[in-house]
C-alpha cells in the first residue's frame, strides 16, 4: 500500500483536511477513548477527571498539588477542585509538608486504594476495544510513532 507523503511539496498550504490532520485525528481519538472510560467508569460512580488522579495516585502518593497538577496536565485550580470533591468522597487525605508548611501533600485513602482492583480493569477494557484487531507489533509501532509526536510537541513548547 502507497500512503502519500506526509506534505506534499504542492500541497495547497490553505487548506488540510481533518483526515489529513495529525492533530484532528488525535483529537478526535482522544475524544472517543474519553467517552468510552466514561461511560465504564459511570457504573463506579467516577468521573474521568478523578480518575486521572487516582490513576496518578495509585502509582505515587504523597505528591503536592502542583506535582500532581503537572502529572495529570491540569491547571491547579482544575486540581484544587478535583481534589476537593476526592476528599468529600473520602478517596484522598490532604496532609501538609511538615518542612514546607505551603504544600499540601495528597495521599490515597483505603476506600481508594481498594478501588484500583475494580477500575484499573475499565482501563485495560477500553485499550482492548481501541486496539482491538492490532497485532502486537502494529501496536509497538503505533505507540513509538505516539511518543514521538509527544516528543516533537514537547521539544517545541520550549
Amino acid at each position: 500500500m502507497n500512503l502519500p507523503l506526509k506534505q506534499p511539496a504542492t500541497k495547497d498550504r490553505t487548506d488540510l483536511r481533518p483526515e489529513e490532520s495529525a492533530g484532528y485525528l488525535l483529537r478526535d481519538t482522544h475524544l472517543l477513548f474519553a467517552k468510552a472510560l466514561r461511560n465504564r467508569l459511570q457504573n463506579h460512580q467516577i468521573t474521568p477527571g478523578q480518575w486521572y488522579f487516582l490513576r496518578t495516585l495509585w502509582d505515587e502518593e504523597g505528591l503536592s498539588q502542583r506535582e500532581l497538577s503537572r502529572r495529570v496536565g491540569t491547571t491547579e485550580p482544575t486540581t484544587v477542585s478535583a481534589l476537593r470533591l476526592l476528599a468529600r468522597n473520602g478517596m484522598i487525605e490532604r496532609v501538609r509538608n511538615p518542612k514546607d508548611r505551603r504544600t499540601i501533600n495528597i495521599y490515597l485513602t483505603d476506600k481508594a486504594r481498594n478501588m484500583k482492583a475494580d477500575l484499573m480493569p475499565v482501563a485495560f477494557e477500553v485499550n482492548d476495544v481501541a486496539t482491538r484487531g492490532l497485532t502486537d507489533f502494529e501496536f509497538a509501532q503505533l505507540r513509538g510513532l505516539l511518543q514521538k509526536v509527544r516528543e516533537n510537541l514537547t521539544s517545541d513548547e520550549n
